[in-house]
């Protein structure tokens, strides 16, 4: 950036953080008010739920049984071992009641049950199968009974643990009420949210539109994916990286031209960029002679939010709100290095993206693993630096990846994860516990 600028300073990475989520905020209001539309249930994964998902019925619409085993009355059970006679058997399926209908279970009765199986009227607990022995004893008369086996057996359950009422089943309506809400609108639709919705029978879903965003690669060293570069070129490879980031962020990516290192040009792909819901523009954010991003946003009235943040890489990250031909519309300034454009996006565009989406941005979570070996580096920055976490459980490590600095992509495409490592600490020494960010 040319001197003389009267712009914002570099902040740290915290206040960038709430520099960006403050202004979230006031995007996910705008989004919210935007027309919503109505998907099929598969169709909505990565889509924010612009309507609340309400149980049909109550869940579980039974007490339902959580083990194989005996339905009973705990207190027939309160000393054992204690001999119950079998006089049924209920599976998953079976309705309420299983074989008994309206008849309740007596005292001195069990019934063999399921996982996920309704429990008999009148029993109030569930032994454990393992907890059981089956017997049969002759009967003394050839009448057939209903807890007897083909020969004429009476079937018993010999119960070796007692139980408290309530143990093994889950009751009617504790995980929801026939009415009330199973999912808040607002919410990322995953997996679990798919699985919910399913099972109250909603095959559509109403849902926020995927906002559009804008990716503007500059420089004249940059070429099209497709162009044999010269000698002193590359391809215009962050622009698939961030469409990608941004179509797993809930967005949908929209590729400009390639902006040259010329004042006029590069306004006008800003200006046809701004018309979008976001604006990502990598390289010429830096302070070289043709770093021009910056010089052509001020020409423009822009309000720059920060223009660096004391991370490592991508110091120069630029944040700001331009008016010029659209409606404050953001836009960010992510370094041209490809590392440094992928650290960038996931610590501050993502949460954007989250918020145009319909989503409140998720707070900046660290996992926690130990150091393979030292990790030394000057302060001051907090750094992100390629890593790959192995092991599981407790046993989780951490080591960092041979790089040869932000520009070298091959070798974040071999790890999974950033080793952070705070800006006041020169050493971390080895099995050292550190933040780790998910790549």
């Amino acid at each position: 950036m040319a001197s003389g600028h009267s712009l914002p300073g570099v902040v740290t990475l915290k206040e960038a953080r709430r520099i960006v989520e403050l202004h979230a905020e006031s995007a996910l209001r705008g989004a919210r008010e935007h027309p919503t539309e109505t998907v099929d249930l598969l169709a909505a994964r990565g889509r924010v739920l612009a309507e609340t998902i309400i149980a049909d019925r109550d869940f579980p619409p039974f007490h339902r049984a959580t083990r194989d085993g005996y339905a009973l009355k705990a207190i027939d059970v309160a000393r054992v071992p204690a001999r119950l006679k079998v006089v049924g058997e209920i599976k998953a399926g079976d309705s309420q009641g299983g074989v008994f209908g309206s008849t309740a279970l007596r005292s001195g009765e069990t019934v063999s049950i399921m996982t996920g199986a309704p429990l008999p009227m009148g029993a109030d607990a569930v032994v454990m199968v393992e907890d059981t022995a089956a017997i049969e004893l002759p009967l003394s008369s050839e009448a057939d009974s209903p807890n007897t086996s083909g020969g004429g057996a009476e079937r018993l359950a010999e119960i070796r643990r007692s139980v408290r009422a309530g143990e093994n089943f889950v009751p009617c309506g504790a995980e929801a009420r026939a009415g009330h809400v199973l999912i808040d609108k607002g919410r990322r639709i995953d997996p679990a949210l798919i699985g919910i919705a399913a099972s109250v029978g909603w095959g559509r879903v109403k849902v926020h539109p995927r906002p559009r965003v804008a990716v503007l690669a500059t420089g004249n060293e940059v070429v099209e994916m497709d162009t044999v570069p010269a000698a002193a070129q590359i391809r215009n490879s962050n622009s698939y990286s961030l469409a990608a980031q941004i179509e797993e962020a809930g967005g949908e990516a929209v590729r400009l031209q390639i902006a040259p290192d010329e004042r006029k040009r590069l306004r006008e792909l800003i200006e046809e960029g701004l018309g979008y819901d976001l604006l990502l523009i990598t390289g010429g954010v830096s302070m070289g002679k043709y770093d021009l991003v910056e010089v052509v946003l001020e020409e423009m009235k822009a309000e720059f939010h920060f223009t660096g943040a004391l991370i490592q890489p991508g110091k120069p990250v630029v944040f700001g709100t331009c008016n010029a031909g659209s409606q404050g519309k953001h836009f960010f300034g992510l370094p041209g290095n490809p590392v440094s454009t992928m650290v960038t996006f996931r610590l501050f565009a993502q949460p954007m993206i989250a918020a145009l989406a319909g989503a409140r941005p998720e707070p900046l979570v660290f996992l926690k693993a130990r150091t393979k070996a030292e990790v030394r580096h000057k302060t001051g920055l907090t750094r992100f630096l390629p890593a790959v976490i192995s092991g599981e459980f407790e046993d989780a490590e951490v080591e960092l990846a041979a790089w040869q600095g932000s520009g070298d992509i091959a070798a974040l495409a071999r790890t999974n994860c950033y080793l952070v490592v705070p800006p006041d600490q020169e050493r971390i020494a080895a099995k050292e516990w550190v933040s780790v960010l998910p790549r």
